[in-house]
């Protein structure tokens, strides 16, 4: 069984020599297997680095992008490049750590799954805003999503030739990948772990990335958004027919004077307007994905592919 192992890198100079060492390890116990690093456009010494590496050992595959396409996008590369019989997915940061990866191929052996997630008992390291936001973002994603998603997790998992060879067939831009891998079905078991603070660096994903993660996610699963705008203008229309009624009533049955003041108005117009405004932005978001699919753009574009040029 060859295995392959992902790992998405941007900036990420700090730790790649103590996450190739510590993968080296673990992986030495195995007899056919793969690292595929692929440079996110890291303007540091990443590239560098890894390809030092790459140099003195026959495993190690190096995809380089021309610019920084993201994380997702980097994730993708590793899979669709990957030519092992399973694939694990893991992050430059150590926050996952590679010691995990020998019991999660046990638990695939073992449970005779095709996926292996990573679900997150603890998060160390973390302050409680980005705690609470983590927490909130899977949450949302889960409850707007008409495919139910593992809740606490993230891309560090392990995926077999099975969901490997479904992933290529996919053409859509951008992915949200652990939403496309639960979407697939299959056998999928959870594989509980504590999570751990970045062994050093900053971390690269933003509150900006995080919920645009998000809105791929919501948009790329369901269409509840759309829904709840067509709901919030059922009722807008309601309120107004309603309040339309009363004042009508009271002014031509029971001679009632109708109060005159700009608050009510003002507050009629400010809930109406918000709601379509609100409804346009759904629309919009929508539409965006829509125009992004149609171009046609690759996904990522590769500035260097460095399979080969082992040198002894």
């Amino acid at each position: 069984m060859k295995i392959t192992i992902i790992v998405p890198c941007y900036n990420e100079e700090l730790v790649i020599e103590i996450l190739y060492k510590r993968l080296i390890n673990v992986l030495s116990n195995y007899n056919d297997y793969e690292i595929i690093f692929i440079n996110d456009g890291s303007n540091d010494n990443t590239e560098y680095i890894i390809d030092k590496y790459r140099k003195e050992n026959n495993n190690i595959k190096l995809f380089s992008f021309s610019r920084n396409f993201g994380h997702q996008a980097a994730v993708s590369c590793g899979i669709l490049n990957s030519s092992g019989d399973i694939a694990i997915i893991i992050d430059a940061d150590l926050q996952d750590p590679p010691e995990l990866i020998p019991s999660m191929i046990d638990e695939y052996i073992k449970s005779k799954s095709n996926v292996i997630y990573a679900k997150r008992i603890s998060r160390e390291g973390e302050n409680f805003f980005k705690k609470v936001t983590a927490n909130l973002f899977y949450r949302l994603v889960n409850l707007l999503s008409d495919i139910k998603f593992p809740i606490d997790t993230g891309d560090f998992r392990l995926i077999d030739k099975n969901i490997i060879d479904a992933y290529k067939q996919f053409k859509e831009n951008p992915k949200y990948i652990r939403g496309l891998i639960s979407w697939m079905g299959f056998k999928q078991q959870p594989f509980l772990y504590n999570r751990k603070p970045r062994e050093a660096g900053k971390t690269k994903y933003t509150y900006k990335k995080m919920f645009n993660l998000a809105l791929t996610g919501i948009i790329s699963f369901s269409t509840k958004p759309l829904r709840i705008s067509l709901i919030l203008g059922i009722l807008s229309i309601l309120c107004g027919v309603i309040l339309s009624l009363y004042v009508f009533i009271k002014y031509f049955f029971f001679n009632a004077d109708i109060i005159k003041g700009w608050a009510s108005i003002m507050i009629t117009v400010i809930f109406m307007g918000g709601v379509q405004l609100l409804s346009l932005s759904v629309i919009s978001e929508y539409l965006s994905k829509i125009y992004e699919q149609i171009k046609n753009r690759p996904e990522f574009i590769i500035k260097s592919n460095r399979e080969t040029n082992y040198e002894k």
